[in-house]
């Protein structure tokens, strides 16, 4: 899957034998264009990752709100470059949200975070979106107001511009 952002593009290579049912999650969202304008509303440094997923348009996040996806099993580690769903401490809560892993962030294998995929080009992309506002958007507000609450408080902001398959 290739994701155009405004912090440059990344490639992510997915592997169903890590995690199927994450990678059917992730190819249905995509497909459907949910992560077209999310914007990358987490940027944490314990654990190191970037995270999006909250769709712009709250109707649209409503729609996979409850679009939970069985946990697969942990078979590859949360190192630097891999991407997998964002989770409560509930089994079975993956929906919508995704975080690249911008370090080692092995510990989080113990926490059950499959890893489905990598990146596999740009991850200078990955790394240029930015840090400035760390953990502060409301995940709350992202969910009722969508983008409009995230350009008015959050304007600079990285996001997706086009997530699309390529070959």
């Amino acid at each position: 899957m290739r994701f155009d952002c405004s912090s440059g593009a990344f490639v992510v290579e997915c592997h169903r034998d890590w995690a199927p049912r994450g990678v059917e999650q992730f190819y249905k969202l995509v497909t459907s264009g949910y992560y077209d304008g999310n914007r990358f509303f987490r940027v944490a440094d314990n654990p190191a990752i970037v995270q999006f997923g909250l769709n712009g348009d709250p109707e649209v996040t409503a729609k996979w709100r409850f679009s939970r996806v069985m946990d697969d099993p942990v078979k590859q580690s949360n190192v630097r470059g891999t991407i997998c769903f964002a989770a409560t401490r509930m089994p079975n809560s993956r929906t919508t949200q995704l975080f690249i892993n911008r370090g080692d962030n092995s510990p989080l294998d113990r926490m059950g975070f499959a890893v489905f995929g990598k990146v596999i080009s740009g991850m200078d992309a990955v790394d240029a979106i930015t840090d400035e506002y760390g953990e502060r958007p409301d995940q709350g507000a992202i969910n009722t107001q969508g983008n409009a609450y995230l350009e008015q408080h959050f304007p600079r902001l990285d996001y997706v511009k086009k997530a699309e398959i390529v070959p």
